[in-house]
């Protein structure tokens, strides 16, 4: 197969894909260009190249993911097909076109991440309950699917990540797992449910950070003394 023949392949998985896309697809097409934007932008911010700062994008936007499918024991979903690496390479031009107004921005990157930890939290519950795992299991996994991503990024532009912080932001991602099931409880419609989830989630995390509401620090043992 020829370059040629393989780009032209390539688009023809991204057209057939977007012809079958149900909700969660494209809430999980959404939060990829979130997370995306979120880790292209810190790599700008540190005059990151534009490969380099491609890599922290797709880390971010596929790393949750990834780690989630396979704890799940299923291939990774990115490797299926090509779409999350045109979303990012998308996001890396968004960025570019107007990166001066999103570096100047300081709650630019916090808006896009509060928005992709969102977005992939009810997409990691709804993986994870298709593949037939008990509910507990489909609110870690949806934890992990949004706030690893993050933690990615964070290790890659070589930060404290932030779900090792007092930020609530795993946290978020637990709290909208819980909302997600009281919503099936209630009987809420199947949409209806993924998007209060996500909203819950963003919601949560902005609210915390506006309000300053944290998670205690585990102090270190005071050490008897004489």
């Amino acid at each position: 197969m020829n370059f040629t023949s393989t780009i032209e392949y390539y688009f023809y998985l991204c057209r057939l894909n977007f012809s079958t896309m149900d909700f969660v697809t494209i809430l999980d097409y959404i939060g990829t260009f979130a997370f995306a934007i979120s880790g292209i932008r810190l790599a700008a911010a540190k005059n990151f190249d534009i490969f380099g700062a491609y890599v922290v994008g797709f880390v971010t936007a596929i790393g949750g993911g990834t780690l989630r499918d396979v704890l799940l024991g299923i291939t990774p979903f990115w490797m299926n097909q090509p779409s999350y690496v045109i979303i990012t390479a998308i996001a890396l031009i968004f960025v570019i076109l107007f990166r001066n107004k999103l570096v100047r921005l300081d709650n630019t990157f916090f808006i896009f991440d509060a928005i992709g930890i969102g977005l992939f939290t009810v997409v990691g519950v709804e993986k994870s309950l298709d593949a037939g795992f008990p509910m507990w299991v489909n609110i870690i996994m949806g934890s992990i699917t949004g706030a690893a991503g993050g933690m990615f990024r964070d290790i890659f532009i070589n930060e404290v990540p932030l779900i090792f912080r007092k930020d609530i932001y795993a946290v978020a991602c637990v709290l909208g797992g819980v909302v997600y099931y009281c919503c099936l409880w209630l009987g809420c419609g199947h949409v209806l449910t993924q998007v209060i989830a996500a909203l819950s989630v963003i919601l949560i995390r902005i609210l915390s950070v506006r309000f300053g509401i944290s998670l205690p620090s585990l102090s270190p043992l005071e050490q008897n003394k004489g």
